[in-house]
């Protein structure tokens, strides 16, 4: 049983290291820890100025590796950081950007 739970730690590991390995999605997670909160899609991506499809990519990516949360209010995507997954497996990352 002790495998499978390191397998599947490893699994997580990798999503979030693929995530983390492009420049506009660490900008975006640096954009986040400093507002403190959580923003739009459309705000985040003003900020960084790129078209909302690659937008759309980078926060789908940041999410299904579990570093970030959506939540949809009316026709608005809103964006938060999961801090208890960075405290988990990157503890003081945030402190680094």
């Amino acid at each position: 049983m002790e495998k499978y739970s390191e397998q599947n730690q490893y699994e997580v590991l990798t999503k979030i290291f693929r995530a983390l390995s492009d420049k506009t999605r660490l900008e975006i997670i640096k954009i986040l820890r400093d507002k403190g909160g959580e923003m739009s899609c459309g705000e985040i991506g003003e900020c960084i100025d790129i078209p909302k499809s690659t937008a759309s990519y980078h926060f789908r990516t940041l999410r299904e590796a579990g570093l970030t949360r959506t939540r949809k209010e009316s026709l608005n995507i809103y964006v938060s950081l999961r801090e208890e997954t960075f405290e988990k497996y990157l503890p003081n990352f945030l402190d680094t950007l």
